[in-house]
């Protein structure tokens, strides 16, 4: 402990701040680590507790940078279940598509995160490409779509995946929407089995290796092609396709469903998702009329609004009676992602009155404090992944953590430390050595740390987006579409588990 403290100092700047997530190191005084000087960690009990988020979170286009899409159950956390809603938008306004067009089909297209690390490749060395019937290589790669939650019901789980048109006006896209939003529902427009997989395409010219169809790895769901013949192709020169504002009030938009009450949760690009239509239409050459083929894409991204719905069932879970008791705490706290309940740490004002009063009669110099918390084993052991990050808001602030501002640009700083998540029980330290500081040496409020499942986002550079937004930095975060979950140890006596603050400080 002294040849650790020792070198701390000689690289004031350097390691303390690094490793300690310690901005303020000079104010610790050399004095504490020179003739004789020792290191003391103390532990402290927290108090934990409920934070009921009334499982609801904003999920429209300004948060939602990646959309989920399904169903899970788990006896802890009870159902949640997540489809996805969209305006739909035309890439040119009164469109001509030609004499006698005719809709062949109608795909709609989205783009699901998968492991590209887990690819079952087929290859076909005598496919004949049927556009001018060319000798041809295809291969077909096909990964596995990356899920949360249960992959293996029945076998393999399965998902009915529906498409519904919207009867209700969307609204504009810079409106808040937040996930326990209502919408009518029309008739179903399209839909398919889904068993997980996606895949890619690539056809190749036997006679020189040129690329005669690529497609990428998509989920492609077919779609009504009379609907889109008369909703669309037919309705060319309408005032209804005329313009924008028309449009989105004539055809309101679509929502995506499973029909199942169990499964997984998987992720998708909103802003890639499209519904391509394929036609015919006549060409006439020199007398001769022929039919062509012609794609007419609509858009559903980020120009659109759209959102997620995200239903919660907790009938007959331990969240269903769970109730916030920010004085005792409660045994056992639970965090789940997509707008479910998160939880709250609080110093007892008695610690910070005992510390308190070491800094001012003893002269001690924080070096730092991180509050610990692990996940149960009697409720938690299972193979789901457990969150690697939460975000982390003193109560009543929207600013940053006062550790995340000070080391933003500090690449060795993390806020959140987890160990062993792969193990039972793993646990995880929440880092607010100069928060903690600012209480002590500058009489600070102790306000309560309140965790959700999630991670702040960063900009196009890699810093931490909304650092210059101090009224709403906690809103640039991934809450409302990370779907992992987990059941930690609270604020129980009796279990050495239990969520405690770790604090290391120097004195003479």
């Amino acid at each position: 402990m002294k040849r650790y403290f020792s070198i701390a100092t000689s690289v004031v700047f350097g390691s303390l701040i690094l490793w300690n997530c310690e901005p303020d190191a000079d104010q610790l005084g050399s004095q504490f680590f020179q003739n004789g000087a020792v290191g003391t960690e103390s532990t402290h009990a927290l108090i934990a507790f409920h934070v009921n988020n009334n499982d609801s979170i904003r999920t429209d286009a300004a948060r939602l940078q990646s959309a989920t899409l399904g169903a899970f159950y788990e006896p802890q956390f009870g159902l949640q279940k997540s489809s996805y809603v969209s305006q739909v938008r035309l890439p040119n306004y009164s469109p001509d598509f030609g004499a006698n067009a005719v809709l062949d089909s109608a795909v709609l297209v989205i783009k699901p995160l998968y492991a590209s690390d887990s690819v079952k490749t087929t290859t076909q060395e005598d496919y004949i490409y049927p556009d001018g019937a060319v000798p041809a290589k295809k291969v077909v790669n096909t990964y596995p779509v990356l899920k949360y939650g249960k992959t293996k019901l029945n076998g393999k789980t399965n998902f009915n995946i529906r498409v519904h048109e919207v009867t209700d006006f969307l609204f504009s896209n810079v409106q808040e929407v937040y996930s326990n939003k209502v919408v009518a529902l029309g008739n179903q427009i399209g839909g398919r089995s889904f068993n997980g997989d996606i895949s890619s395409i690539k056809i190749t010219k036997d006679s020189d290796n040129s690329d005669l169809y690529l497609r990428d790895a998509t989920l492609r769901i077919p779609m009504d092609s009379a609907f889109f013949q008369n909703k669309i192709i037919r309705k060319a020169s309408s005032p209804e396709l005329a313009d924008a504002a028309s449009f989105i009030r004539y055809f309101r938009g679509i929502r995506l469903s499973v029909d199942e009450t169990d499964g997984y949760l998987f992720n998708f690009d909103p802003n890639s998702v499209v519904i391509n239509l394929y036609y015919k239409k006549d060409r006439v050459n020199n007398g001769t009329t022929t039919r062509e083929e012609g794609t007419f894409t609509l858009d559903l991204g980020s120009g659109n609004t759209h959102f997620n719905q995200i239903l919660n069932d907790r009938s007959n879970t331990p969240l269903a009676t769970l109730a916030q008791d920010t004085i005792q705490g409660s045994q056992r706290v639970y965090a789940q992602g997509m707008g479910g309940p998160g939880f709250g740490l609080k110093i007892p004002d008695s610690t910070i009155a005992t510390i308190r009063d070491r800094y001012n009669t003893q002269k001690i110099g924080i070096i730092s404090a991180k509050l610990r918390v692990y996940t149960d084993e009697a409720t938690w052991n299972n193979a789901f992944l457990k969150p690697s990050l939460f975000t982390v808001q003193q109560k009543g602030l929207d600013e940053f953590l006062e550790d995340m501002s000070a080391l933003a640009y500090t690449s060795n700083y993390k806020l959140i430390k987890s160990y062993n998540l792969d193990k039972n029980p793993a646990y995880y330290d929440i880092g607010i050595t100069q928060t903690f500081k600012n209480i002590i040496e500058k009489q600070k409020p102790n306000r309560q740390f309140i965790m959700n499942v999630g991670t702040y986002t960063t900009d196009a550079t890699g810093a931490l987006a909304g650092l210059q937004d101090t009224e709403n930095a906690q809103h640039y975060n991934t809450r409302s579409y990370t779907p992992n979950r987990v059941v930690l140890v609270g604020t129980d006596p009796a279990n050495e588990k239990s969520a405690k603050l770790i604090l290391t400080y120097g004195k003479k």
